[in-house]
Formats: C-alpha cells, structure tokens, sequence
C-alpha cells in the first residue's frame, strides 16, 4: 500500500546523500589542488605555456566581464614578464555571434601580445573539454590556467585527473557579480566534475586531428 511517509523518508535521506555528496566533493576537489594555485606571478616557473579558459567578455546587461578582463590582463601580464611564451584560449564558439577565443584574441592583441604567440581552441564548451583538449589536440602536458580562484580548483582537479602538470594563477576576484550565485554554482559545478571523471566516464564533445604546439 502507497505510504506518503515511507515516500517522505526516502526524500528525507536522498537529499541527505545529496547534501553528503556535494559537500565531499567540494572537499575533495579544494584540499587536493589548493597547494597547486598560485597567486604571485614571481613563483611560477617552467609552466611555459598558458591556456585562459573562456568566458564572455560581457555581462547580460551589456556591461564588461571584469571575469574576462582579468583572465586577459593576468595573461598578458605573464607573457610580457617572460613567464610564458605561449597562450591556448580556449572556449565557446556557439554561433557566428558568440566567439570566445576571438574575443580572448582580440584583447590580448590589445595589451600587446602577438598573433604569433596566441592559439585558438574554439571547442573549449567546457572546462573539462578546454583541459582535455591541451593536452589531446595540443599536446601540452604541463600548463598554467588562468582564471578566478573559485574556478582554479575544479580546472586543476580536472587537469590532475589526466596527468597533467598543471598549476593555476588566479585573478583578481570580481565584486560585480553576486558571489553567492557564483559559488553556489561552481559548489554544484565541483560536483559534476567528480561524477563526470569517476563514475559517468564524460568525454569532451570534439577532440578531431591533433594540432601539436611548435613553440
């Protein structure tokens, strides 16, 4: 016979398992790569290759992403200081009018990094296909990702996953955005990278011919 509180305590204790499973995760992701973020350029050495993960370069509202502003700048600020001599953009290339990579190109062009020193990934749709992607297309086995701090541990537990030597520099955190919504959905974030490396096998959408980095 259908009991409304035999169904009420199955909701009870999968939502605890849920709950369970998100803070584990998020646990596991953090304390297992925070030693690999990096915060001062002066401390990165033999990462010669860097790959800036995609994001808009504008807000809903129209306004700039200091997100993107701050990935580019850190790059850029890398690049001219030696501490790289090449940089993956890699990102999301949905429609003619929505091109990350380009955009990415276009502002580093702008703080003065050549053409020649920029390579476009334009089937980064997501971190796990922008990291699988370095090392599987482009064959980079060691790299420094540039982007936020609440991203950087997710990005590197990915990387770690596929042996690859990966450290993370983290930008200046944004106060634009609410952080709330932002951690809140990088802690769900967190989770789904764990299911999708350990348990849903995910594969990134395109890998196609490899395009090995002469530099």
């Amino acid at each position: 016979m259908f009991s409304w509180r035999k169904l009420k305590i199955v909701g009870v204790v999968l939502s605890g398992l849920t709950l369970l499973l998100i803070i584990c995760s998020n646990l596991w992701v953090v304390i297992s790569t925070e030693d690999q973020v990096v915060r001062d350029i002066n401390l990165l050495n033999g990462h010669r290759v860097a790959l800036v993960l995609g994001t808009s370069s504008k807000l809903s509202n129209g306004d700039a992403n200091p997100f993107f502003e701050n990935r580019i700048k850190a790059a850029a600020e890398l690049y001219r200081e030696g501490k790289i001599n090449h940089i993956i953009v890699s990102g999301d290339n949905r429609t003619v009018y929505y091109n990350e990579p380009i955009e990415m190109k276009k502002a580093l062009g702008q703080l003065g990094v050549p053409d020649s020193a920029i390579t476009l990934d334009y089937a980064g749709l997501r971190t796990l296909d922008s990291i699988v992607r370095s090392k599987e297309i482009f064959g980079q086995e060691k790299i420094t990702i540039i982007t936020q701090s609440f991203h950087s541990y997710r990005a590197l537990f990915i990387s770690r996953y596929y042996n690859i030597d990966a450290v993370a520099l983290v930008t200046q955190e944004s106060e634009d955005e609410t952080p709330l919504r932002v951690f809140v959905r990088e802690y769900f974030a967190r989770t789904k990278a764990v299911l999708d490396l350990y348990i849903l096998n995910t594969a990134p959408h395109h890998l196609g011919a490899k395009e090995p980095l002469h530099i």
